[in-house]
């Protein structure tokens, strides 16, 4: 299992990006998601709280909204 964050506080027209621990993309403003066996439901976790969440092109690639 894998420790994820999901960004608090995104760039203008940016969407709430998970990030999983060591991603060298990480925000420093993050809400722990906690652990999970894979970015899916990580992101499933942050759309709870903000429906527009997707995952991180560089760590959470097969989640990223292409």
């Amino acid at each position: 299992m894998k420790h994820y964050y999901v960004n608090t506080a995104p760039w203008v027209g940016e969407n709430h990006e998970v990030h999983e621990e060591g991603c060298h993309k990480m925000p420093s403003q993050k809400r722990d998601l906690g652990l999970h066996y894979n970015c899916k439901t990580a992101v499933a976790k942050a759309q709870e709280t903000y429906p527009d969440a997707d995952g991180c092109y560089y760590c959470c690639e097969p989640c990223h909204r292409k």
